[in-house]
């Protein structure tokens, strides 16, 4: 009796481990499915759909910020696939050519302070870490993969 209560204690470590495993698993398909739906229908959308006043996304420059950010998440860096850096990805992909750390905030809707700017720069730096971003002379970011100007 005592080793079937050893192995069943075992199988039951076992299947709690499995569904760990298939939360975790249940849990990037659904951010990822989330991430190409968006993609997709933000893609689909016409320019006469955008509310007046806003300019059409370049789509070149959205379906590279959304790739290396799918790249990120896959290879599970939670840190740049957090809201704030995706937004902060949106900015670079609506604007051409390389933006300095206040355009960034200006983007945001930001108050281009000197610590908000500081702040902006640390989260491009480390944009730059993961690959997400170049920065292609001192202070000045670009999407990776981006004709960098």
């Amino acid at each position: 009796m005592e080793a079937l209560q050893t192995r069943e204690a075992a199988a039951r470590g076992r299947v709690e481990e499995l569904r760990e495993q298939l939360t975790a698993a249940e849990s990037e398909v659904s951010r990822l499915v989330i991430t190409r739906q968006t993609v997709e229908e933000v893609l689909a959308a016409p320019s006469g759909a955008l509310p007046p006043g806003v300019e059409p996304v370049p789509v070149a420059g959205l379906s590279r910020a959304a790739a290396l950010l799918v790249a990120a998440e896959t290879g599970g860096d939670a840190t740049v696939t957090s809201p704030a850096y995706r937004r902060i990805a949106a900015v670079f992909a609506e604007r051409s050519g390389p933006l300095r750390c206040k355009e960034v905030c200006a983007g945001l809707g930001e108050e281009a302070t000197a610590s908000r700017v500081e702040s902006m720069r640390s989260k491009l730096k480390r944009l730059v870490e993961r690959g997400v971003l170049l920065e292609t002379e001192p202070g000045l970011f670009t999407l990776a993969g981006t004709d960098a100007r």
